[in-house]
């Protein structure tokens, strides 16, 4: 089995926002490589640091990585008006992509007492290991992107919720849905395609490996010929069409995001051949189209706006009590498929 890879640059701006959560996701380490230091201080400060109750206002910092990125807009807009509604007052900061800014702004607002809660996408986790520890001190609950390894911790934290993405939860609801077409509209035999992430791309080879496994427990006879490197839908529509030339017998695309996915519909449609399976892990407005009308079989997709009420309900709870060890949330998925 081959690959067809290519090298992609593009602009920050036009990356959606599941994109967004997952760059931001890939920017923690998740390497337990923190300094020792720095998870010692943390841990002790988790324990040894217990703030009576106090009357924290009702007020959420929100501090995404940067407002000049849509996704990042558009996320802000949804949590202002998400918290207006609960009877929250929300601070929306704009560190632009800076670490050391978003470090000083947070900062800033904890020691100003205006911060009832922190709800923080960290552009670059290692940087805002102190700035946590601050805020233990001081009872201020965080939520904040990636897992607690990420910043110098070595578990669960007082006061600290963190919220990360199950990819391999995601590969294997791809592979299953894969599987499951081929079984019903393939009397469970058929040539597959897969379109994969680029490389470095967060959890990629958690993705993969559970794609496949799923795939392999729910169709086993069905053999995948090739991967494509996506990187945008027009090089996915050519690579799939040269894929095509050497093995005109596929029948199944699976992708690892949308634009993988409809780049092989129109590399199909070009070279006037049926796709009876497509599957792909994104779920974009274009993808449910298709899948309601029947040209996909299923899309899975990370919920975000569910993402968003849980993450902010996870907040008041520990507001009540911010000496209590936060929970780790994982983004919700959703399986979409034809047949409803």
């Amino acid at each position: 089995m081959s690959t067809i890879r290519h090298h992609l640059t593009r602009s920050a701006a036009g990356v959606s926002a599941g994109a967004i959560l997952i760059l931001v996701t890939a920017c923690s380490s998740s390497d337990g490589g923190a300094d020792a230091s720095t998870s010692e201080s943390a841990s002790s400060s988790a324990t040894a640091s217990e703030p009576a109750m106090s009357d924290l206002p009702k007020t959420l910092v929100f501090s995404p990585i940067g407002l000049q990125i849509p996704a990042m807009q558009g996320l802000s807009d949804g949590v202002n008006g998400y918290g207006g509604s609960q009877g929250w007052e929300v601070i929306v900061q704009d560190p632009n992509l800076d670490p050391s800014t978003q470090v000083q702004q947070v900062t800033d607002v904890l020691e100003s007492g205006r911060a009832g809660a922190l709800w923080i996408i960290a552009i670059a986790p290692a940087s805002m290991s102190d700035v946590l520890v601050t805020a233990q001190e001081k009872g201020v609950p965080v939520l904040i992107n990636g897992v607690p390894a990420d910043y110098g911790f070595d578990g669960a934290q007082a006061g600290i919720s963190f919220d990360t993405i199950d990819y391999a939860a995601g590969g294997t609801a791809l592979g299953e849905q894969t599987g499951k077409c081929i079984n019903e509209k393939l009397g469970g035999t058929a040539t597959v395609i897969y379109g994969e992430s680029a490389a470095g791309t967060a959890g990629k080879e958690e993705s993969d490996k559970a794609f496949l496994d799923a795939l392999t427990a729910t169709a086993p006879n069905a053999t995948v010929v090739q991967n494509w490197e996506i990187s945008d839908r027009a090089a996915s529509q050519t690579d799939v069409g040269a894929v095509l030339q050497a093995h005109p017998d596929v029948n199944v695309v699976a992708a690892a995001n949308d634009e993988g996915a409809l780049g092989a519909i129109g590399a199909f449609k070009a070279a006037g051949k049926d796709l009876p399976c497509v599957t792909d892990f994104g779920g974009n407005d274009e993808v449910l189209g298709l899948v309601a009308d029947g040209t996909m079989y299923a899309t899975v997709a990370l919920q975000f706006q569910d993402d968003m009420v849980q993450s902010f309900d996870t907040l008041v709870a520990m507001q009540a009590d911010p000496t209590a060890l936060g929970p780790v949330l994982t983004v919700p998925l959703k399986v979409t498929t034809s047949e409803g």
